[in-house]
């Protein structure tokens, strides 16, 4: 686990135990990043960065010009059960991206088997970027399919584990991926689930 991962989960951690010992309540505010980067040790751009990822999973909500604040009952039980799992740290990581991957695969099914869903402008758009080896990562590609998708909260769970991924998604389409790729996006507009499944599969083999 790379130095990042580490402080994202260092911090994660030293902020749940911070809302228990200040006994936060859903709805009520939290300390300003400032305050938490002198609390909690660290700098306030790790801090924000984490701040954000929570976000997205609906554990604190920011509203602009009034704070961060904790997230309602239902939501921070949803993640006390997800921050449980993958704060096991060692054990958990080759489930988190199996998990990641069930979620990819469950999109690409769903795009396949949508006329409107895979006849996307997106889907020319990547396309074209990886013919002309133009610069694309290979995060944005995949976040194109699970929000294509439409399920929202499939969408939050899914940045969040991409957080706790050790795989490379967040670097640069590789020559070797050209290949598996386009199979993979002709695929979705085709409609062809098992041809894209197996392309998806083959390109991740190949990161």
């Amino acid at each position: 686990m790379n130095e990042n991962k580490k402080m994202f989960i260092q911090i994660v951690k030293q902020l749940r135990e911070l809302i228990l010992e200040q006994q936060i309540e859903p709805g009520d505010k939290l300390p300003s990043e400032r305050m938490l980067s002198e609390q909690l040790g660290v700098g306030r751009s790790s801090i924000r960065e984490a701040l954000r990822s929570l976000e997205l999973l609906g554990l604190i909500e920011t509203k602009h010009g009034g704070g961060t604040f904790l997230g309602s009952v239902q939501q921070h039980q949803l993640i006390e059960v997800l921050s449980s799992f993958i704060l096991q740290e060692t054990k958990s990581i080759e489930d988190v991206h199996a998990t990641r991957e069930m979620h990819e695969r469950e999109a690409i099914r769903i795009v396949c088997r949508n006329e409107i869903l895979r006849s996307l402008p997106v889907w020319d758009s990547i396309f074209i970027k990886i013919e002309l080896e133009q610069e694309l990562v290979r995060e944005d590609i995949l976040r194109e399919c699970i929000i294509a998708s439409g399920n929202r909260l499939a969408l939050k769970i899914w940045l969040q584990l991409i957080a706790y991924s050790t795989v490379p998604l967040k670097e640069f389409v590789t020559a070797n991926e050209k290949q598996s790729l386009q199979i993979f996006i002709k695929s979705i507009q085709m409609g062809y689930i098992k041809e894209a499944i197996e392309a998806y599969e083959e390109w991740m083999t190949t990161i």
